[in-house]
């Protein structure tokens, strides 16, 4: 019993950062858009920095048959914590990355976002695997 309430416990930690993540983006979008996205219309700014965060839901699918297959080989755990590094890792990617005046950081920004859905996607599946079954 012990053993199963700590694998619900961490695969619900690991879903709440996966979604903070996936969300963080969206809360915030509306004030870094003119960083990251050139124009003088800040609609068209907007509907950019929307099409980032469509392209991450589109990624989920295929996030989950990836990390699917990863859980099924290398176990649902490794799978977990590799798709809460990726989260982390596109995060971290966003936070750092220079504005378009810089060095055009759209592109950088749209890999990072491909990361999350890839993350988001996985973890999802694999998380209720994992919660649902004996935490192995």
């Amino acid at each position: 019993m012990r053993r199963r309430l700590k694998a619900i416990f961490i695969g619900s930690i690991g879903n709440l950062v996966e979604w903070y993540d996936f969300y963080a983006y969206t809360a915030f979008a509306l004030y870094f858009a003119n960083s990251f996205f050139p124009s003088n219309d800040p609609v068209l700014q907007q509907l950019n920095a929307a099409v980032l965060f469509a392209i991450g839901f589109v990624m989920r699918p295929i996030g989950g048959w990836l990390f699917g297959l990863l859980a099924d080989q290398h176990g649902r755990r490794n799978a977990l914590m590799l798709s809460v590094l990726l989260m982390c890792f596109g995060s971290l990617v966003i936070a750092v990355t220079p504005t378009y005046a810089s060095i055009g950081a759209a592109v950088l920004l749209g890999l990072a976002r491909i990361v999350q859905g890839l993350s988001l996607g996985g973890e999802y599946g694999a998380s209720a695997t994992y919660m649902g079954g004996s935490g192995r």
